[in-house]
């Protein structure tokens, strides 16, 4: 049997809402993942999803609907502000069927990262082309040390803040990079052309997550998601 849940969040964000609608609609691929709408009211939306708002751009809604009152949906407000700055509130809504405390928990811990992620973008590569991988490392970071051991092969210490600038060890070697988030189950690092996200799903009862975001046209995408498994196989071995 299902439980509803509801995560909010609102704040404001140094943009445009132009460029806010133009990042959640077409440019999800430079801070969550590629996916896009068909752009009218009952419109075809990401995983089998349908757009049931769609007011450029201040308001975008996009849900799922399952049996037994399953539900799943996405909604942004958008509005300027003075300052240059746009206000935003964003809500995701539906129904978890297991482990609700749990899939609650992590939801909102995602959230609050992917918004911050978001944010990261609009500020320093805000449609910019983009080449997206991910992919989960080995069952093995399944454990309670899973999302430490990677912090240690990225070459994060105790000492290490967020906002700090650091020689951190990616795939394909030392990467000078800033340290823009930085949480017990979570680390973003930004390059120059590039935002890596780290997920410590372990804490929820998964495997380690990373998700890379390069701004780069020219980028190989295949290279560079075999590049990202054999580095967490080395990790991990």
């Amino acid at each position: 049997m299902g439980k509803k849940f509801e995560i909010v969040r609102e704040g404001e964000l140094r943009t445009t809402p132009e460029e806010y609608w133009d990042a959640i609609t077409t440019g999800n691929g430079g801070w969550l993942w590629p996916m896009e709408f068909e752009p009218r009211v009952g419109g075809a939306a990401a995983f089998g999803g349908t757009v049931t708002a769609w007011e450029p751009p201040h308001h975008l809604t996009s849900r799922m609907d399952g049996d037994n009152g399953w539900f799943n949906q996405v909604e942004h407000t958008v509005e300027g502000r003075d300052g240059g700055r746009t206000w935003f509130r964003y809500v995701h809504s539906g129904v978890f069927t297991d482990d609700w405390d749990n899939q609650y928990d992590g939801a909102g811990q995602h959230t609050d990262f992917y918004l911050h992620t978001l944010g990261q973008y609009l500020a320093h590569f805000s449609r910019r082309p983009v080449v997206y991988t991910s992919t989960d490392a080995p069952a093995s970071s399944n454990s309670p040390d899973g999302f430490t051991t990677l912090r240690g092969a990225l070459g994060l210490t105790g000492q290490t803040r967020q906002d700090d600038t650091v020689q951190v060890a990616l795939p394909g070697g030392q990467t000078e990079a800033v340290v823009d988030y930085l949480h017990p189950n979570f680390v973003g690092l930004r390059t120059q052309d590039a935002l890596y996200r780290f997920f410590g799903r372990n804490a929820f009862g998964a495997p380690v997550g990373v998700a890379v975001h390069h701004f780069d046209a020219n980028a190989d995408a295949a290279a560079e998601q075999k590049a990202l498994e054999e580095w967490l196989q080395g990790v991990y071995a």
